[in-house]
């Protein structure tokens, strides 16, 4: 089992390694070979590894080597296995290999395909080194490789300066988190003199009292590079520019990797947050409020693939309000099958844009329904299950949060409230894209239908998106569990009928008419709501007059580097000197003694005022 643990991150990285290196000089079907077979080898040693160690259900720890050891400190190359863990695996591996199958026909005509499939291969590879790490440094290092893959992938199509810029700013503001995770790490470190997980969880069980300033401040720093990492509010606004990757990369960053990172991190430690129950309800409020400004801002794009983006904002919201009010097995369920739902959905949205000359505004798109099968019953399908609708994967996870959430003592209230408007909005954009793009009339020429390795994904995706759901996840013995079942009462109705109302309002909106939408748009109200809502409620605005406005106008004083006006003047003053001390260097001697004379009487005189006075 030591073995098959650590191939699992190995096969990947491998792979990434040989396609950097000799990737140009190496067949595609070769490529295309080393790039998808690695991911499909991983998945298979995890499906045997699982296979294997259920039988014990005892965690899993391989140390591969020391990584440095100073003084009292060190950190070990160590991969642990447990239930937590495990559900990563399988959702990483399984996915993201149907992700690269997609991705073998998607780009087959880049001419950058091996260098394509070594940056998709590192990037797996940093998130299964992420989610193995046994300690947080070691975590750390797979969160930061993470955080490099997507901004090389997000800029993979550099020649255009907006893809570069996007690359940029997803590299940038995720920086700022992972600093203040940082500092936290920092705090463990002088606090517990250790970053191994298993360690750092029993003392503080031992050391911290419940609600303590070190507690707090630690959480709440390490949970600001989880908020960086999974776009939360405030440092959200990278997320829906990162669409100018490839689409399957998108759904890689949506799907299985990097935004999921901050959940595993928090849920990691579980019992860390436990200890700060004011952190716990920061992340609850910075959920809540994420999944309903991000919905909102959903419902007001035209592009096909921030719409998108935006719903992953929203859905990473819930899952953080399912961590906040300590309901980790609700908050990792839906994890799991938003992975199913949201990978089928930018898939699907691929195959769209391909057929469609790359087209991206769903306003030029529409009567897709007959023309393009496959992507049109994917759409149906995964729309239905991010609106959580019933006998979906999306339900069974939304309704379990929204349920525990109702269940928070003094707060579930209005924290089920704000939840329940968000799953409504939810329901209406995802099938007001629906409606827009495959009904009504066709604008726009679908030119062929996807090829086996794109729609092979998406059927598999369509099958899990409706019972991912009902997998029972073996999480007993790593997270702490409620110990009884959410009510199934009137607010269990309420909450699965809300669904089903936002599905109908978008149908007399967007698909029967019977209620005119440019009647509401085209008020002053609703331009100028339409208008903040798209532009992600004026956060990019914001960050522009605070940081990069102010950045930028010192840039440009700096642009012609004012401290060389400093060093020009030192040397301008030894310059002077030199002249001055070399004109009297003449080789004259008459000269010579004039100014040895001249130094006689100036010291002759000074040392008669020193006697006068």
């Amino acid at each position: 089992m030591n073995l098959l643990l650590s191939l699992i991150p190995a096969l990947p990285l491998a792979s990434a390694a040989l396609l950097l290196l000799y990737g140009r000089h190496l067949t595609r079907s070769l490529v295309t070979t080393l790039g998808v077979g690695s991911i499909g080898s991983a998945a298979i040693v995890v499906v045997l590894l699982a296979t294997q160690w259920t039988a014990t259900a005892e965690p899993l720890r391989v140390q591969l080597w020391q990584w440095f050891s100073v003084g009292s400190f060190s950190v070990d190359i160590a991969l642990y296995l447990d239930q937590l863990s495990l559900i990563w695996l399988c959702t990483i591996t399984g996915i993201g290999f149907l992700i690269h199958l997609y991705s073998s026909e998607y780009m087959a005509h880049d001419s950058d395909y091996s260098r394509y499939f070594a940056y998709l291969n590192l990037f797996v590879a940093s998130m299964l080194l992420l989610v193995l790490g046994d300690s947080l440094l070691l975590l750390f290092l797979g969160w930061e490789g993470v955080g490099l893959c997507s901004y090389l992938l997000i800029g993979f199509w550099h020649q255009e300066s907006a893809n570069g810029a996007a690359a940029r700013k997803a590299f940038i503001v995720t920086r700022a988190g992972d600093a203040a995770m940082a500092l936290g790490l920092f705090l463990l470190v002088a606090e517990f003199n250790t970053l191994n997980i298993q360690e750092l969880l029993a003392a503080a069980a031992l050391q911290w009292e419940r609600g303590g300033t070190m507690a707090t401040l630690a959480c709440a720093l390490i949970f600001t590079g989880a908020v960086g990492k999974s776009a939360q509010l405030p440092l959200q606004t990278w997320l829906p520019d990162a669409m100018a990757g490839p689409t399957p990369v998108s759904a890689l960053i949506h799907a299985a990797t990097m935004v999921t990172a901050g959940i595993y991190l928090l849920a990691r430690l579980n019992g860390l947050y436990t200890m700060a129950p004011n952190v716990l309800f920061a992340i609850a409020i910075i959920g809540v409020a994420t999944s309903l400004m991000a919905a909102c801002a959903a419902l007001a794009q035209t592009d096909i693939k921030r719409i998108l983006a935006y719903s992953t904002i929203s859905q990473l919201g819930y899952m953080f309000l399912a961590l906040g009010v300590q309901a980790w097995d609700a908050g990792i369920l839906h994890m799991m099958t938003h992975a199913f739902f949201k990978a089928l959905l930018f898939l699907a949205a691929g195959a769209v844009i391909e057929c469609l000359h790359h087209e991206q505004d769903i306003r030029n798109m529409g009567g897709l329904r007959k023309r393009l099968p496959v992507p049109f019953w994917s759409f149906v399908i995964g729309s239905a299950a991010l609106a959580a609708l019933p006998a979906t994967a999306g339900f069974a996870s939304k309704d379990l949060i929204l349920l525990r959430a109702w269940e928070v003592a003094g707060d579930g209230t209005w924290l089920w409230g704000v939840a329940a408007l968000g799953a409504f909005i939810t329901a209406l954009y995802s099938f007001k894209l629906v409606f827009v793009v495959f009904f009504g009339e066709a604008k726009t020429e679908a030119t062929h239908q996807p090829g086996w390795r794109m729609a092979v994904p998406l059927i598999v995706l369509c099958l899990f998106s409706i019972v991912g759901g009902y997998i029972a996840l073996p999480l007993a013995d790593v997270l702490p569990l409620p110990s009884h079942e959410p009510a199934h009462g009137t607010i269990a109705v309420i909450s699965a009928a809300i669904p089903i109302v936002g599905v109908f309002v978008a149908y007399l909106l967007f698909l029967g008419r019977q209620v005119s939408v440019e009647a509401l748009t085209h008020s002053p109200a609703g331009l100028w709501l339409s208008g903040f809502w798209h532009g992600g409620w004026g956060m990019d605005r914001f960050y522009a007059l605070l940081v990069v406005m102010p950045y930028t106008r010192v840039a440009r004083w700096l642009r012609n580097e004012p401290i060389d006006y400093l060093v020009a003047m030192i040397t301008g003053t030894a310059v002077f000197f030199n002249g001055v001390f070399g004109a009297s260097q003449n080789g004259r001697l008459g000269r010579y003694v004039t100014v040895m004379v001249l130094g006689l009487l100036l010291m002759f005189l000074v040392l008669v005022m020193g006697v006068a006075a």
